[in-house]
């Protein structure tokens, strides 16, 4: 079936009024944090003594606080309370807060507006929770990645537009004030209206008692959410996201005026390339990911994310401009292009980066503790984002230059990236996958949703050549245990790929008994556990292309575990330079040419109770036809 685009989501009721309630309010934070910072950048000496770099540091510090203190119950409230409910009352909150902020714009005191920083940080707080656990209610599975990429391109096409009318709207003479603390209070409004829109969502957990004691509830919530030790891995790389963005971003308006010498329009430049490109690389998630969960994506995107920051550094360096330029004159600057084009993909990168593991914490945890999960995830972020002002601060004091912040900021990148990647496998082993399938080969699915969502089932496919896992795994919404031969398995180097996929080794009766028995019982108790099983059931590669006769350990799975058996089949693979054919490799290797096209297909579930050896032969042989 085609799949509908991720923007026929906008004109639905289940997510359109959702999208623009929770855009208004990050396009609103913006404005309101951004007319700031530049009047503190730029006008420094009207309002405050302290250092601007100081500054520019502290205030999304102290923005972020509140999600430390108040994300637990945040989480708490949002599985207790129904979710438009919610966001009317957080709208309302926001429309009393920049009235607020209006009172230290009119009387020019710093000290309100940054109350005013803070109670919006308490706003975004409350706000967190209902933003993702609202998706999972209102979209089916493989609509998530499309909703959630749309949320992200929101949320920093939000910042990016707040950012630029907040520094444009501040600098017009002589009432550039007033007129941000009015459009403020009218965005907050218009927020309100969009909200109640919302369609009905029912709180998973409405008898829940909320802790008084938000300290010990976030205790409470990051250790439950430890539990799942894929999710919760997922959650600090979310953080760390936000540790690298926050550290980066608050250096712009300085970099912008000291290193690239520019106006008020460079440093609203720079947000906009960024925020371009984390809008374009979370929409581009939906395509590349073929409309699954793909956490293959988030290697991809940290690699990038290490490459464009170091690359930031030196073409910083390499700028050699030094006359005060606008946005205009930045662009006929040698050396401008570079610096924009690694921001421009810093963003893309983080798009890939982020989308995916927002999609894999929604799809993975328990759904009456998601909104939960989410406050714990925001608490992770605030500390992580906390940090990172600190550690700014830290920097400039002990006389970083701002390159030298980039670059520090992407070389930690590559060694968080090393670690998480190392604790959860899936990601790595889902990166390589993805990448052969979309640089080798061009692979195209067919009946893939017939792999069911949840739930244990042995795949069964024909074994055309060494990458067949790979293929399968990649085409996969969930991962899959292979069965494989013990030999293959203690390869000295792809045998750690084997045994980070979690493969089971086995071996004939006549080789090790032992191992053969041990197989099976490992089979079975991956199945009871729900898990998803795949032998390919020739038991060797074909050397001829055609299909080998089925082997009996097929039956003997299914005699122990009763589920049901789903046959696949390989077209296109043989030939390739990992197959078997007896032809001409170099031949081969110009035949088929790069990017070479192949298809799995994936057949209707076989009842165990006709999933004989002989019928799943038939079943596979249909499936595969005459492309082989």
């Amino acid at each position: 079936m085609k799949q509908q685009s991720q923007f026929s989501l906008l004109t639905q009721r289940r997510f359109g009024p959702f999208f623009w309630t929770q855009f208004f309010g990050a396009f609103n934070d913006n404005v309101f944090k951004t007319a700031l910072l530049v009047v503190l950048t730029y006008d420094a000496l009207s309002w405050t003594t302290m250092e601007p770099a100081i500054l520019n540091s502290l205030i999304p510090g102290l923005f972020i606080l509140p999600y430390v203190v108040f994300s637990a119950t945040a989480g708490q409230i949002a599985d207790k309370v129904e979710k438009g409910r919610l966001a009317r009352f957080v709208k309302i909150l926001e429309i009393a807060i920049m009235l607020v902020a209006g009172i230290g714009w009119m009387t020019h005191t710093l000290w309100v507006l940054i109350a005013a920083v803070v109670g919006m940080g308490v706003h975004s707080t409350l706000f967190g929770p209902v933003k993702y656990a609202y998706m999972p209610q209102h979209l089916k599975q493989e609509e998530l990645v499309g909703g959630n990429g749309l949320v992200e391109m929101g949320t920093f096409v939000g910042i990016l537009l707040g950012q630029v009318l907040g520094a444009a709207m501040v600098q017009v003479k002589p009432f550039g004030i007033e007129l941000v603390a009015g459009a403020t209070l009218l965005f907050a409004v218009v927020g309100l209206v969009a909200s109640f829109r919302i369609p009905h969502s029912p709180a998973p957990a409405p008898t829940l008692k909320i802790s008084r004691n938000p300290l010990a509830e976030s205790v409470r919530n990051i250790a439950f959410s430890r539990q799942n030790r894929t999710v919760f891995l997922s959650m600090l790389g979310n953080s760390w996201f936000w540790f690298y963005g926050a550290l980066v971003l608050s250096q712009f308006p300085v970099f912008a005026k000291d290193y690239l010498h520019g106006d008020y329009s460079v440093f609203v430049m720079l947000l906009t390339v960024f925020s371009v490109g984390v809008g374009a690389g979370s929409l581009l998630c939906e395509r590349l990911s073929g409309h699954k969960v793909e956490i293959g994506l988030v290697p991809f995107g940290s690699i990038g994310l290490s490459l464009f920051g170091i690359d930031l550094y030196f073409a910083s360096l390499g700028y050699t401009g030094t006359i005060t330029v606008d946005m205009a004159g930045l662009l006929a600057q040698p050396g401008a292009l570079r610096i924009l084009g690694d921001i421009l993909m810093l963003g893309v990168f983080g798009g890939f980066y982020i989308v995916p593991l927002f999609a894999l914490i929604q799809t993975r945890c328990d759904p009456e503790h998601l909104s939960r999960t989410i406050g714990g995830m925001n608490i992770l972020n605030a500390l992580f984002m906390v940090a990172a002002a600190g550690l700014a601060m830290l920097m400039h004091a002990q006389g970083f230059t701002i390159p030298e912040m980039f670059l520090a900021t992407a070389l930690l990148n590559a060694l968080v990236a090393i670690y998480i990647f190392s604790l959860v496998p899936e990601f790595l082993m889902r990166f390589l996958a993805w990448m052969l399938i979309h640089t080798i080969h061009r692979v195209t699915t067919v009946d893939v949703e017939r792999i069911p969502d949840e739930g244990p089932a042995v795949l069964v496919c024909n074994h055309v050549s060494y990458v067949d896992a790979i293929v399968i795994g990649a085409a996969s919404p969930r991962p899959i245990r292979f069965v494989m031969d013990h030999r293959i398995f203690n390869t000295p180097i792809l045998g750690w790929i084997f045994r980070t996929a979690k493969a089971i080794p086995i071996a004939s009766a006549k080789e090790d008994p032992w191992a053969m028995e041990k197989a099976y019982v490992d089979i079975a108790k991956a199945l009871h556990d729900g898990e998803l099983v795949c032998i390919f059931p020739e038991g060797k590669l074909t050397s001829t292309g055609e299909l080998n006769e089925f082997r009996g350990g097929i039956a003997k799975i299914i005699e122990r575990s009763p589920v049901p058996v789903i046959p696949m089949a390989l077209r296109g693979l043989w030939g390739s330079l990992l197959t078997r054919d007896p032809g001409n490799l170099f031949e081969r290797s110009f035949t088929r040419g790069p990017r070479s096209r192949l298809a799995l297909a994936v057949g209707v579930p076989v009842p165990p109770q006709e999933a004989s050896p002989e019928y799943l032969y038939q079943q596979v042989s249909a499936l595969r036809g005459d492309w082989r």
